[in-house]
């Protein structure tokens, strides 16, 4: 499959791998085409690097999930660069900093791997990472499992039925954060450059770490 026939969504292969099931639906690329090595022939970094080389960034679920390009032109960020410290990635002090991320959902949680050998999602208002399997292929079958809930699918498509497609730099960031309370409804929510939005939940992550339910906080946002 090349980087220009699966530029729109078709349908899904019961038969084949669940990524190629994935990029069956997938919306890309979102930039031109690259070969990229990222220092291993094995493992979920090759699988990565291959994955790129077929369709460099794309989105799927009505962009509930968007897995990041590669390279000085495309859209959307740019997947080097999203993993410099200077992007957001210092604002949350070290505990981001063992994650790779390669893509998010529509609310900010990355989708990482760890080690060169661990996918994982990245929470961007607790930092807790979550397990998804060794490689991509998992990361793909979890996603297809339940595109609703791991993809956000019927909420990005209600979203943008609602209030029109969201820009490629841009995703959902709550008003009253939902580790506080706040609900997935479009009332709380509102789009946000991305990498502004990681940044401004790394201090959350600080001022409510390791406080016990219940707990008051004060955020100053600057």
């Amino acid at each position: 499959m090349s980087t220009t026939d699966t530029a729109t969504a078709g349908t899904p292969d019961a038969t084949g791998s669940a990524l190629e099931r994935l990029l069956d639906l997938a919306r890309g690329p979102m930039g031109p085409r690259v070969e990229l090595d990222l220092g291993t022939d094995r493992g979920p970094l090759a699988e990565l690097a291959a994955l790129l080389g077929r369709m460099n960034g794309f989105f799927a679920f009505n962009g509930g999930i968007q897995v990041y390009r590669v390279g000085d032109e495309g859209l959307g960020p740019e997947l080097l660069d999203w993993n410099g410290a200077d992007t957001w990635k210092s604002s949350y002090q070290g505990l981001a900093d063992p994650v790779f991320c390669f893509g998010q959902d529509l609310f900010g949680v990355q989708f990482g791997i760890v080690d060169g050998t661990r996918v994982v999602t990245f929470d961007p208002e607790t930092a807790a990472t979550d397990g998804l399997g060794d490689s991509l292929e998992d990361w793909a079958a979890w996603l297809l499992a339940d595109p609703d809930v791991n993809g956000a699918h019927s909420f990005a498509h209600a979203y943008m039925q609602a209030n029109g497609p969201l820009p490629v730099d841009r995703r959902l960031v709550p008003r009253q954060p939902f580790v506080l309370g706040g609900g997935h409804t479009h009332d709380n929510l509102r789009p946000e450059d991305a990498a502004t939005a990681m940044r401004l939940r790394g201090p959350l992550v600080h001022a409510t770490r390791d406080l016990p339910d219940g707990s008051r906080i004060k955020l100053t946002v600057e």
